[in-house]
Parts: C-alpha cells; structure tokens; sequence
C-alpha cells in the first residue's frame, strides 16, 4: 500500500471517529403583539450570542417590529409570526417599537 493512500485512509478514519463540531449556540426568544402591545416588554438576553428573534401578532392589523439602534425593521402581518436575527449582540440596551402604533407599542432589548 503506497503512503499516499495510507496518509489518506488515516485522514478519513480520523474524520469519522472526532467529535462532531459544536453546532453554534443560537437563542429563541419569543415576542407577542397584542392590543397594539408587546409582550413582553422588556426582553433580556445573552450578549454576544446569536440571537433569533419570533415576533407573533395576535392583532388584526399588521404592525412593524423596529429597533433602530439594531437596524432591525419588519412588517408582522395579522395572525403570522416572523423571525429577526438579532445576531451577538453587545451588552446594552436597544429600544424597540411598533411602527404602526407607536404611542402603545414599545420595550427594551436588554442585552447582558
């Protein structure tokens, strides 16, 4: 047997028995819209973790999630959820609205 193809069944047998790699650490965090409200208002998560996050609006009308500090902005439509990457974020605070009802929609991503 020639060492190349020794060199190469050792790669392969190397690759079959190692650990397989660490998926990378993602976090859900659930967001509701209803009575023009969101729910909760104040979200606290992971710095520097990738975080996704599913925003459902029970309203009837459609409202659009915005963080402008995150420049994060998407239409909810009545009765749908939507998933924003929020990415790693860094330690802080990032406010957030409903664009459509602002006076009533609002809270505070709390990044820790």
């Amino acid at each position: 047997m020639s060492a190349l193809l020794r060199l190469s069944l050792a790669a392969i047998f190397l690759a079959l028995c190692s650990p397989p790699a660490k998926a990378a650490e993602e976090v859900l965090v659930k967001l509701t819209i209803k009575d023009h409200r969101f729910t909760p208002d104040r979200l606290e998560i992971p710095a520097r973790t990738k975080v996704i996050l599913l925003v459902r609006n029970e309203d009837a009308e459609a409202e659009e999630f915005e963080c402008v500090p995150l420049r994060r902005e998407k239409i909810v439509f009545p009765g749908t959820e939507i998933r924003v990457v929020l990415g790693k974020v860094e330690p802080g605070e990032y406010p957030f609205v409903g664009e459509y009802h602002e006076a009533t929609a609002k809270g505070v991503i709390i990044a820790r």
